[in-house]
């Protein structure tokens, strides 16, 4: 099993450590026009201000004040044992995203973590993280980050994760190199091994998904190498044991 042996740097030039301003109109604005969830956190990035401009529900999410939250903060208040994982996503999608340069609003990835509150409890969060507005020339402007906790959600040594966008393989291929070093496990990975789970073939499987049965197979067959495991009775056993399926 391979460890992360180094953090993921994440540009301070691109990431900065300023909150967002509560006075600010533009911070008026979208607090009254987003609605916030029950055990929801929000925040909203600019890239070209280089700071937040809008966050709401950190102090009952993770005890920040929305007023002293950095996304710089919301990043490092990430279990030890998610940290380096927590970076490397970060860095490779904000670079991936801020690459894109057609049909950029579409693309969106999500995460599970376990957070760190501030005073040290350890709080299970899905995050989902998508483009909100482009600038006057059609690039990456505000970022929107959604964190709901979900206290039913088991955390084990596996980590979850998953892209959306018009180039989905593309941005797959990014994140899926970048985090192989770590134990992980796509959206993509798991529905087929929901499916596997469950007593398909792969031929079955490749036709409820509309993919070749090759394409199933490219899911599946890494995984035997990543959780060290020998055959597909026991990846299922290794799946449900380690909460990759309920």
């Amino acid at each position: 099993m391979k460890k992360p042996n180094k953090i993921a740097e994440i540009d301070p030039a691109i990431i900065t450590d300023l909150p967002a301003d509560k006075n600010c109109p533009i911070y008026q604005q979208y607090k009254r026009s987003l609605i916030r969830f029950a055990d929801e956190a929000i925040y909203i990035y600019s890239f070209k201000d280089k700071k937040l401009i809008y966050a709401d529900g950190w102090e009952e999410t993770l005890g920040f004040k929305d007023d002293e939250i950095t996304l710089q903060q919301i990043i490092k208040q990430t279990d030890p044992s998610y940290l380096a994982f927590s970076h490397e996503i970060n860095a490779k999608t904000i670079g991936f995203l801020l690459s894109r340069k057609t049909r950029i609003k579409d693309y969106s990835f999500t995460v599970e973590l376990k957070k760190i509150h501030k005073d040290g409890s350890v709080v299970p969060m899905e995050a989902k993280v998508g483009i909100l507005k482009l600038d006057e020339n059609g690039e990456v402007d505000y970022i929107i980050g959604r964190f709901r906790i979900n206290r039913n959600m088991h955390l084990g040594i596996v980590m979850r994760y998953d892209v959306h966008g018009p180039d989905k393989e593309e941005f797959e291929k990014v994140i899926n190199k970048a985090v192989q070093k770590f134990l992980t496990i796509s959206g993509k990975e798991k529905e087929a091994l929901s499916y596997v789970a469950k007593g398909y073939s792969f031929k079955e499987i490749a036709d409820k998904l509309s993919v070749s049965t090759s394409a199933i197979e490219k899911r599946i067959q890494p995984l035997y190498k990543r959780f060290n495991v020998k055959n597909l009775a026991h990846l299922v056993s290794f799946a449900y044991e380690n909460h990759i399926l309920p």
